[in-house]
Parts: C-alpha cells; sequence; structure tokens
C-alpha cells in the first residue's frame, strides 16, 4: 500500500519565482491499485512521480508504503520496494552493457550482492523465459548490447527490468509518451499484461487521455499542483474524453491547455 499524507513541494521559495509544484497531496493506493494520472504541464505529474521514488523530497507531509514512512530515504534505497520506467527509452538501462547484464542488475536489486558471477546458466534461463513473455525475439538477444536496441525494444526490457522482482509500486512516467503509436500500443499491452498478471499497485502517469480512461481501475486528474479530481472504477466504465473534459472545466474553471495532452 502506498500513502501520501498531506505532501507539498515548494520551488524557489522566497524568489520572483516560486511555484507550488504540490500542495497538501494526500493519496492513497491500496494493494493491486492500477491508477492513472493526467494533467496539464506543470500539473505537479513528474514532482509526484519524484517524490515518490526519492529523486525529490517533500517540503511537508509524509510518504509510506506498507505504513512505513520513507520519504526521508534516498532513491537507491527505495528501489528495493518501487520500480520506475521513465519517458525517455534511453533512461533506465545501461546502454553499453547487454541484456543479461542489464537484467542481472534488475534481478539483484535489494538483494544483498556477493562476488559472484553475474549472469551463470540458472539466471541466463530464468532471462530467457522473462524475455519470451515480451513476444518481442530479445530472449534470442541476450548478448546484445542495450544501446543498439530500437526504442520500443529498450522500453519493453525497461518495463520488465522494473518488474522482474514484483515491486510493492511500480511507476510508470508518461513510458508510452517518446514512442511511436505502433510501438506505444505494443508497450500499453504489455504493461496491462504484466500489471494484472503481477497484480502490481501502479500509478501510470500519461499524456493520453484515452489511455488513462481504458486502463487501470482509477483516474486521477491534477491541476497546479492539487488533485481536483479521483474517479474510482464503476465511473470509469461511463467516461468518455469529453465527459472527463467536461468535468475538468468545470472544477478547475478553465480548459485543459497543453499541447501534449492527446485526446484520443
Amino acid at each position: 500500500m502506498l500513502e501520501l499524507s498531506r505532501v507539498s513541494r515548494l520551488f524557489n521559495p522566497g524568489t520572483p519565482d516560486e511555484k507550488v509544484a504540490l500542495m497538501n497531496i494526500t493519496l492513497r493506493l491500496n494493494p493491486g491499485d492500477f491508477v492513472t494520472v493526467i494533467g496539464s504541464n506543470g500539473a505537479g505529474k513528474s514532482t509526484l512521480m519524484n517524490i515518490i521514488s526519492g529523486v525529490m523530497k517533500p517540503d511537508a507531509g509524509d510518504v509510506l508504503i506498507d505504513g512505513k514512512a520513507i520519504h526521508h530515504l534516498p532513491e537507491h534505497k527505495r528501489s528495493r520496494w518501487i520500480g520506475r520506467v521513465f519517458q525517455d527509452p534511453m533512461a533506465g538501462t545501461a546502454p553499453h552493457m547487454t541484456i543479461e547484464e542489464n537484467l542481472a542488475m534488475a534481478y539483484a536489486r535489494g538483494k544483498s550482492r556477493g562476488l559472484g558471477l553475474g549472469v551463470n546458466g540458472a539466471k541466463r534461463s530464468l532471462f530467457r523465459e522473462q524475455l519470451a513473455k515480451l513476444g518481442i525475439g530479445l530472449e534470442n538477444r541476450l548478448r546484445a548490447k542495450v544501446g543498439l536496441l530500437s526504442g520500443g525494444e529498450r522500453q519493453a526490457l525497461s518495463l520488465l527490468m522494473a518488474t522482474f522482482t514484483k515491486p510493492q509500486i511500480l511507476l510508470l512516467d508518461e513510458h508510452t509518451a517518446a514512442l511511436d503509436p505502433a510501438r506505444a500500443e505494443l508497450i500499453t499491452k504489455l504493461t496491462r499484461d504484466i500489471v494484472q498478471e503481477m497484480n502490481l499497485t501502479t500509478l501510470m502517469v500519461t499524456h493520453n487521455m484515452e489511455q488513462a480512461i481504458r486502463l487501470g481501475n482509477r483516474l486521477i486528474m491534477m491541476d497546479k499542483g492539487r488533485i481536483i479530481l479521483d474517479i474510482p472504477q464503476e465511473r470509469k466504465h461511463d467516461l468518455t474524453v469529453e465527459r472527463l473534459l467536461g468535468e475538468f472545466e468545470q472544477i478547475s474553471g478553465h480548459k485543459l491547455a497543453d499541447d501534449r495532452v492527446v485526446l484520443g
């Protein structure tokens, strides 16, 4: 379970450039929740992900996993509980290392590390088995350098690495935004299948409103550092992009003005 209690973050405090990134955010994800997050540029979506993962610390408020406060811990110590996939396919992997070496690093996340062989026969067999589930042939390219993979292949590998050890929380930070439509749909399908199969508690930021409605059991919309809409599963069934835009405009008092937001 992930819980944020009255979390706030201010950029450039006390200067003319002061900006509220998050203001009194309270959010609770129960085990198995798949929550999509949407909002315009500057709404606070990326700051929310960075505070949960440990890239940033909140100015106020608490972040807890299973009732344990983690907001004081650095990012690397939170990695035992949190997996994250970034928007940039070049992030989240080591391009100069092979597929199997990247998977070996993911496999060791949160474990005690000795001086043994990074990749042995048993691990290589496990890696092939897991890669085969992606359905894109990476199981036959274990010793290929990750830097030689396409954007879609790297993002599929990043998704597998982030979920390899079944994290308690999976953060997906606009992880299909940099891909062409065909590859984005492939990663979306893999995401849905992996999250469902592993029953992962997931928070997914997306710029695609149709995707936000279609995936997950809950949708939240952010504006100016606040959560202004929190739509449960029973309401999502009948939700459309037009209705979602209408609710946003009614609550916020302005239109969703962001060229990056894709309506469908």
